[in-house]
């Protein structure tokens, strides 16, 4: 890696790097983390630190007590465990002997996560207490299961015993692997589609890192705040410190600022990989806080485009010197290409507004980025027909020494998703964009979620882009319904906050005039208000506009409306709240009437409460934005009878 690892050869493995790092800098810090639920006397959490000797030591004793657990090369491990020093070390463990992490974002949802740990065929299992409560919950996702490690505060084989166990025992090198073993199975969030089990081979994860290295650091900078767990293996592997800040890295979007910029001003830190949702906030606390930040040189963002508005705002809560980029990749190739702040706040910063979409910069180093036509059909083989020209719209394809050369045992996936081209394979991303004259990629969407309309396609990010200029629009959201070749399209709005809904009549005018006066924009005849866009949890910038999509069929055609005797279904919950009241006007001494009374409180105030979870999860499936605590009371108010009958409406018309 440059300016890390130049003694090293460059195709050394992440575990070799470590070790060497280890007899280079045996007492640096390796990795900086919460010391539990500590505090300090000032009120800050407090911090414990792991040297380069110790954590190598802890991650070999660690990959031997894994053997004598009967993980070894190949054992594809589902690993449940809190992002943290304890995952570091076992990431680097499992690596150590060649066993194979299976990787899912619990963001996905609960069904979704077991499904896919299911459908992978995991062979070990390690996790934290609650985890092993699930695993026995749910036994069919863990079926194949034959070795089990529990790790975490208060079990009885804490990774602390567990690397106990291992001191005892022999301690071997780092399994040789090659170039094409099979090193991690990472799921795809699963935002468009089905979650895919992407294999991460030892050669895609090397050029991974060195792809990052090779794009973003320089040789003196020496630590970085970890809101990626896998930024801080790579960061580990490169010999930096990596600081692990007190946040739950499952819910970037909730962190605390405040406490982001006190780890990097205590540790002085250099750099940060994090997503839009986590540097929007920080960007904020900073300029409010008027808090300096002079370490911190390098920003790393990805999980969404970065818009120029939050470039800018975090160029002027940085030194001058700092560099910020937004990096273009996903769980198949990373990163596929990235552009650094002054370059997209120069010339592309207008492209969005005018409707060309986002500027995600020229390839990463060791990648080849393509735009081929759009076709939602497999592609076996690459031909010269396949490519478009320079400003014109297709689909992004990518290949290089970071990019998964296929699914896990999904032969489907791969017809989908690959193209095979001689000795090397194309990857196709799913998503619309196009190259200019520069050979800067510029991102317009998913395919998936284009609209197609009558008149053409329209794509999300390119349309939306225009919208999102004005001033009392937070961000917009472009869905379509009906019969493919004749969708019609529809701009969902999320309103800034403090925006009062009365001024939702001005604002349409001002949106409507927006887009009528661009070319791209002007089909868009039908602008719908909501109160909040749902999300994935992970990234919490990711729309699920398939959501949207029913919500704004729903308002515009009430499709999704109660009928009849769905209204009526609903009085029968309401007289049973009426009952609950006559009962003082009730005569005691009745046996049947008091039974009825109880039976009565019973069905209205448990039954109802044990609902709320199902309530909440079918609120979230109709995308209408309401308030948790708005579900919970009419849940308990109304009982499934509110929410059933839409949700059934709703996978009716999906079907």
């Amino acid at each position: 890696m440059p300016g890390t690892t130049t003694a090293l050869r460059q195709d050394a493995f992440l575990t070799e790097l470590l070790a060497w790092h280890a007899i280079r800098t045996p007492d640096k810090p390796a990795v900086i983390h919460p010391d539990g639920d500590r505090m300090e006397s000032a009120g800050r959490p407090a911090y414990a630190s792991v040297g380069y000797a110790e954590f190598a030591s802890r991650v070999t004793a660690c990959a031997a007590a894994l053997e004598e657990h009967g993980i070894g090369r190949g054992t594809r491990t589902a690993l449940l465990v809190t992002p943290g020093v304890d995952l570091l070390t076992l990431a680097f463990a499992l690596m150590h002997v060649g066993a194979v992490p299976v990787v899912v974002d619990p963001g996905m949802g609960l069904s979704r996560m077991l499904d896919c740990i299911h459908r992978v065929g995991v062979q070990a299992f390690i996790g934290v207490p609650s985890a092993h409560i699930l695993r026995r919950l749910r036994p069919r996702a863990f079926a194949g299961v034959q070795s089990l490690i529990k790790v975490g505060r208060g079990s009885g084989t804490a990774l602390e015993e567990l690397t106990a166990l291992g001191a005892r025992l022999p301690q071997l090198p780092p399994l040789e692997s090659g170039h094409d073993d099979l090193a991690l199975i990472g799921y795809t969030t699963g935002s468009t589609g089905p979650a895919k089990p992407v294999e991460l081979t030892v050669g895609m994860l090397r050029g991974m890192a060195y792809g990052v290295e090779g794009g973003h650091f320089t040789a003196d900078m020496h630590s970085t705040l970890v809101t990626l767990p896998l930024m801080g293996v790579f960061d580990l592997a490169a010999g930096r410190t990596a600081v692990v800040p007190k946040m739950n890295m499952g819910r970037v979007g909730a962190a605390d600022p405040a406490l982001l910029t006190d780890a990097i001003q205590r540790f002085s830190v250099n750099a940060m990989f994090a997503s839009p949702a986590l540097l929007g906030p920080l960007s904020a606390h900073l300029a409010e806080s008027g808090a300096k930040v002079p370490s911190l040189r390098l920003i790393v963002s990805g999980g969404a485009p970065v818009s120029p508005e939050l470039m800018g705002a975090l160029r002027a809560v940085l030194p001058d010197e700092a560099r910020v980029f937004s990096t273009y990749g996903s769980t198949e190739a990373l990163p596929m290409a990235l552009v650094e702040s002054r370059e997209a706040l120069a010339g592309p910063a207008a492209g969005p507004a005018e409707g060309l979409g986002v500027c995600v910069g020229r390839p990463a180093p060791g990648t080849s980025v393509r735009t081929i036509k759009v076709s939602d059909r497999p592609i076996p083989r690459w031909t010269p027909q396949l490519p478009v020209a320079a400003g014109e719209m297709g689909e992004i394809v990518v290949s290089g020494q970071a990019v998964s050369p296929r699914y896990f045992q999904a032969p489907q996936a791969d017809a989908e998703h690959k193209i095979q081209d001689g000795g090397r394979r194309w990857h196709r991303t799913g998503d619309v964009g196009w190259i200019d004259g520069e050979g800067r990629l510029w991102f317009c969407g998913r395919k998936s979620h284009r609209v197609r309309a009558a008149d053409g396609d329209l794509h999300t990010v390119r349309c939306e882009s225009v919208f999102n200029t004005h001033p009392q629009v937070q961000r917009t959201a472009l869905v379509g319904f009906g019969p493919y070749g004749e969708q019609r399209p529809v701009l969902c709005v999320e309103l800034a906050p403090g925006t009062d809904r009365k001024q939702w009549p001005s604002i349409e005018g001002e949106l409507r005039e927006l887009g009528a006066n661009n070319p791209i924009t002007k089909a868009i005849a039908d602008f719908l208000p909501h109160p909040a866009f749902p999300v994935d949890i992970r990234h919490n910038a990711k729309i699920r506009r398939e959501l949207l999509a029913g919500w704004a069929e729903d308002q515009l055609t009430g499709s999704r409306r109660p009928t009849a005797a769905d209204r009526a279904l609903r009085a029968v919950p309401l007289l049973g709240w009426a009952y609950l009241a006559a009962w003082p006007l009730l005569p005691l001494d009745h046996v049947a009437l008091t039974a009825l009374w109880w039976l009565d409180a019973f069905l209205s105030v448990v039954v109802h409460a044990v609902q709320i979870p199902s309530a909440l999860h079918a609120e979230e499936e109709l995308g209408t934005g309401r308030k948790p605590w708005a579900t919970a009371a009419l849940t308990m108010l109304f009982g499934a009878t509110w929410w059933r009958p839409r949700s059934s409406k709703r996978k009716g018309v999906a079907a």
